[in-house]
């Protein structure tokens, strides 16, 4: 018997493993009780899938159990970006959504994806009921789909115009369409093919594709998730097209990564940085900023120059979406390369950020790589990276043990100002950057992060990181 329990974003499992029609109903079946406990069954529920292998018959079978249990699906009529039926649940006010989906995860995994009715990540409290009522269940009840949509208990829909609208409301887009941009884009053989040419293809804007088709193999890379490793190909093409940018999409694009003129990748922390810049800037946005642990220092330089607070939470959008909704941010964003926006949803969306970094360069009327100096400028030079190590889940209470009674005082040379446990072992090196250890919640990863301002001690972080944990180096 497996025990369900939700990540960072989610239930993530391989294929045939642990996640089968078995444990897909069974899940299923603890959210239809949720939803009945708590009075959201009668508003229906989204049902959507990515086009990872079988994704499709996954989601009928969650929308199978809900017809047994008297729930509505709306059922994606095929496959969709994570923001798009996320934002079906706002069109049509609807009691939540689940989406079949392991977002960045290896070609071997899938996962279910459980959002609120505010169309974001459920809140760790939802999850933790959620898990309370799997546990419980004693009979999965589900209704062949045929007879569940004659019964009007199943009804499939388009969710793309209502998004489309819905983006065309904060994006100029046919300001983008004529811009006379150039843009590299690689949808990594995911669900967000085909979305920048629906939104500002067919005018000026040339748009130049790769890794377009689906494929659930994700070939050309060792997971559809759009940090620089995964990105070679996008790196090299950029300025073999002389395009002005590049922006990649994951698995389920919700996530962006970002490539500037020059072919160098703009790590998300740049990207938080941008963003924000384009928004206190740019757009004159005023309001707090929200960023998870692993996120940039530069959004609490960005937020005293221009007067707003900043509001830091764990790793996951399930912590950043309350906290957005509870302070009416005017943006939330982790290190993975998630970002949401006010007026949209408290949800990642890739597609957006893509928008919104083709729109900063479009105001300003410069090369990326000079707005990222300019950003520099206001801020400071901030240098990042990540080590990865992948362990056995068995492995996990010794090293947070060993990780735990260690107190360092300092750290490659950086005194040690704070240790801040709200998520992992973070390190603050008195303003000078910040070291952090935690366990990924959706795989069996050790992460190891820096931060700093000092570009020679990149390294000489991440191995005293190492070296606290008694993991050798990948």
């Amino acid at each position: 018997m497996t025990t369900i329990k939700f990540g960072t974003d989610g239930w993530r499992a391989g294929i045939a493993e642990d996640y089968t029609f078995t444990n897909v109903r069974l899940i299923t079946q603890g959210v239809a009780d949720y939803l009945h406990a708590r009075g959201l069954a009668e508003r229906g529920m989204i049902v959507g899938y990515d086009t990872r292998f079988r994704s499709g018959d996954f989601a009928a079978a969650v929308a199978e159990v809900l017809a047994a249990n008297g729930i509505r699906s709306y059922f994606c009529e095929g496959p969709a970006p994570t923001p798009v039926s996320s934002f079906a649940i706002l069109d049509r006010h609807a009691g939540g959504g689940i989406n079949i989906t392991a977002s960045h995860n290896p070609p071997t995994d899938n996962g279910y994806k459980l959002r609120s009715e505010y169309g974001g990540a459920a809140s760790p409290e939802v999850l933790q009921e959620v898990e309370a009522r799997i546990a419980a269940v004693k009979q999965v009840r589900y209704r062949p789909l045929p007879e569940a949509e004659a019964a009007g208990l199943v009804q499939r829909f388009d969710p793309a115009p209502a998004y489309i609208a819905q983006i065309a409301r904060l994006v100029d887009l046919p300001r983008l369409r004529e811009a006379g941009l150039h843009v590299a884009l690689d949808p990594m053989w995911g669900v967000g093919v085909s979305w920048f040419e629906r939104l500002i293809g067919g005018g000026k804007t040339r748009l130049s594709g790769i890794h377009e088709g689906i494929n659930p193999a994700f070939p050309d890379m060792e997971r559809p998730e759009p940090i620089a490793e995964n990105l070679r190909t996008l790196l090299r093409t950029v300025p073999e097209l002389h395009a002005d940018v590049g922006i990649a999409n994951d698995g389920d694009a919700d996530r962006v990564g970002v490539v500037d003129e020059h072919g160098r990748f703009v790590n998300q922390l740049e990207v938080y940085g941008l963003l924000a810049l384009y928004l206190l800037e740019m757009r004159g946005w005023r309001g707090p900023l929200v960023k998870t642990v692993t996120t940039t220092m530069m959004a609490k330089k960005l937020a005293e120059r221009y007067h707003v607070p900043v509001y830091e939470t764990g790793v996951g959008f399930k912590y950043v979406a309350p906290k957005m909704l509870e302070v009416d941010a005017i943006m939330g964003g982790e290190e993975s390369g998630g970002f949401a926006f006010r007026g949209h949803l408290p949800e990642r969306d890739g597609i957006l950020a893509g928008l919104f970094i083709l729109d900063l360069i479009v105001q300003q009327g410069k090369p990326l790589s000079q707005i990222l100096q300019h950003l520099f400028d206001l801020v400071g030079q901030h240098y990042y990276e990540r080590i990865d190590t992948h362990l056995p889940p068995d492995q996990k209470p010794a090293i947070m043990e060993r990780v735990r009674a260690a107190k360092p005082r300092e750290i490659a040379g950086l005194p040690v100002s704070e240790i801040d446990t709200s998520d992992g072992f973070r390190y603050v090196l008195n303003g000078q950057g910040w070291l952090l250890i935690r366990f990924s919640g959706t795989e069996p990863v050790l992460r190891v992060y820096t931060e700093t301002t000092h570009q020679d001690k990149v390294q000489a972080i991440l191995d005293a990181g190492l070296k606290l944990a008694g993991v050798t180096p990948p």
